[in-house]
């Protein structure tokens, strides 16, 4: 998207916007499917929770993807936007049973990370088919806060914990038809995500009747110039080779799954804001920006870097600047950040913001969750409106005081 183009949506539909780039999110997708061609049985799950506009998830639906969700309301969304439950995998964290039932109750994959509620669900429903999540305990992610897989995690059974599940599966006589694992985000060390793809396989050899492994995601995507990324057709060569080796010893062709969501979304989206004031203070140039923490709030809870881009003024002098946002906390979205020089009313560019970003948007402070539009073949579609107060006020129930 250029330049150009972001500042003609930011003057058609007012800043701060989110801007996503349907083309974008198909070469990625592409470049996936491609790095695992030589998989004969190959399911890529778009994790719902990256990005949830359900015109997003109708681009998916052109592309063939299936889709990953956390919550069961993400699962209805995904069968508002067209897709058939059995191209739905359900895996949730910390729910309860009754909402693992009713995601059943809607046909969809079921995914479960917890040997109590593995019991229960399969002394109710031991015909119903269900996946495994196993945590691995293996660090192929980033940071602590977007790891799951390490031995402190939330997330998963923990490997050892393999002969507990076995009896639980043979007191109930459940099918498990899946096994999968998740190690977390900005993975860039392929040989470390091979590793915990090996006590996948060991896994998997103790369950007969499989039809799929799913590999998770978390694959890193670059921030910027010159950052490192997963090498995704690396990854593809070397694990390709193994699934297919390890699918021949085991006697049957199963399907192997990823469940990318930022792989997929994350460059493809960009943030409009405007520039609210430039504050020169002792030590330091604020660029303030009509927005915050409340829209864009990875930079304050995982550190994340987003690029920052004065559209306005591409061929300016660069400065060192904070960005800043207008709620009445600390955030800061870009610190000492060099910039073309900022003047008040500039539009400033956040890339990376197809993930995670308008998904954790907040009416923080009171302020409207802003509007998401879509380049699709060329032409620009306003996919979700600016909130109104009619929006903040919608479900609060005056009274008499």
């Amino acid at each position: 998207m250029t330049h150009k183009l972001l500042l003609a949506l930011a003057k058609k539909y007012d800043t701060p916007l989110y801007v996503y780039d349907s083309s974008k999110i198909e070469s990625q997708y592409n470049r996936i499917t491609s790095a695992f061609s030589k998989v004969p049985n190959l399911k890529i799950n778009y994790a719902v929770k990256a990005l949830s506009n359900i015109n997003v998830l109708k681009v998916f639906k052109k592309l063939n993807s299936g889709l990953d969700t956390v919550s069961v309301q993400e699962v209805q969304l995904g069968l508002k936007a067209g897709f058939d439950a059995n191209d739905i995998i359900f895996t949730p964290n910390g729910v309860s049973l009754e909402e693992i039932e009713q995601a059943k109750d809607l046909g969809v994959q079921i995914n479960i990370d917890n040997i109590s509620i593995l019991e229960q669900f399969g002394q109710k429903h031991p015909k119903t088919p269900v996946c495994i999540r196993i945590n691995p305990h293996i660090m192929a992610g980033g940071n602590s806060k977007i790891s799951v897989g390490h031995i402190d995690s939330k997330f998963g059974i923990s490997i050892h914990q393999l002969p507990h599940i076995h009896r639980v599966v043979e007191n109930t006589g459940m099918h498990i038809n899946g096994i999968h694992m998740h190690t977390g985000s900005d993975i860039y060390d392929v040989d470390a995500f091979l590793r915990a793809t090996e006590i996948l396989f060991n896994a998997a050899e103790t369950f007969k009747d499989l039809e799929y492994i799913d590999f998770g995601s978390g694959f890193k995507v670059p921030y910027k110039e010159g950052d490192i990324e997963t090498d995704i057709e690396e990854l593809g060569k070397k694990l390709s080779k193994r699934f297919n080796d390890f699918c021949k010893d085991f006697g049957k062709d199963l399907t192997l799954m990823f469940e990318p969501g930022k792989f997929l979304v994350s460059e493809a989206g960009k943030f409009l804001a405007n520039v609210n004031v430039v504050k020169q203070t002792t030590s330091t140039v604020f660029a303030g920006v009509d927005t915050g923490m409340n829209h864009l709030i990875r930079p304050m809870f995982y550190d994340a870097y987003h690029h920052i881009d004065n559209i306005s003024n591409p061929k300016g002098k660069e400065r060192f600047y904070s960005v800043v946002g207008y709620i009445c906390e600390t955030d800061t979205l870009g610190a000492n950040r060099r910039i073309k020089e900022i003047r008040e009313g500039d539009v400033l560019s956040f890339s990376n913001a197809g993930a995670y970003c308008f998904s954790m948007a907040s009416n923080y402070n009171s302020r409207y969750r802003p509007a998401e539009v879509l380049i699709h073949d060329g032409k620009d579609y306003l996919i979700r409106k600016r909130e109104t107060m009619e929006d903040i006020l919608k479900n609060q129930e005056s009274i008499t005081i």
